[in-house]
């Protein structure tokens, strides 16, 4: 005899003390199972979305990575580069300035030089124009002073040669006049006279 399907009756079978203890641990498995698949709200679909976004965030910065850091260490270079640069810039431009006011230095001290020897040469012209000048001075004094001594001689010698006359013509009009007669003593002193005044002239 069948017995319909929709018409059978759940039978409790007594179990054996082994079957029950491994249900329990069954049961006790699937449970624990069942509250670790809803972890922190997510359950294991959940898990796997976000394994696999922190996947591709740490492929992402992995793969960009090297590059930032490699940008990053360019424009360090870069900036070390500049300030080399920069420094070797400057450096260049004090060098500059030293060697333009070293020229600067011995060019003053050729001027120096230049100078102080232009100024002795002054010196030694205008001594030698000022002995020049002295000896022709002395020159010229002596030859005014020869000049004047023998104007002063001539002067002399032409006054004791007019007292002289005057001295000898006296001397004859004396004789004469103690001599000889009036027309003849009139002649004799026209004739002293004339020769006074040519030896005078």
């Amino acid at each position: 005899m069948q017995v319909p399907a929709g018409d059978v009756t759940p039978v409790d079978v007594p179990l054996s003390a082994g079957e029950a203890e491994q249900t329990t641990a069954t049961v006790v498995q699937q449970t624990a199972q069942d509250e670790h698949a809803v972890l922190l709200g997510l359950d294991a679909t959940g898990w796997v979305y976000v394994s696999i976004t922190l996947f591709f965030l740490v492929a992402i910065f992995v793969m960009k990575a090297p590059k930032l850091i490699a940008q990053g260490l360019d424009a360090r270079i870069a900036l070390v580069k500049a300030q080399l640069a920069e420094a070797k810039t400057l450096r260049e431009e004090a060098e500059a300035l030293l060697a333009a006011a070293k020229t600067r230095e011995a060019q003053g001290e050729k001027d120096a030089a230049a100078i102080i020897a232009h100024a002795k040469q002054e010196a030694e012209q205008i001594t030698v124009a000022a002995q020049k000048n002295a000896e022709t001075m002395v020159t010229r004094r002596t030859a005014m002073a020869e000049a004047k001594i023998g104007a002063a001689e001539r002067a002399a010698e032409a006054d004791l040669r007019a007292r002289a006359a005057t001295l000898a013509t006296a001397a004859a009009a004396r004789i004469i006049a103690e001599t000889t007669d009036k027309a003849t003593k009139t002649k004799l002193t026209d004739a002293a006279i004339s020769e006074l005044e040519r030896r005078l002239h």
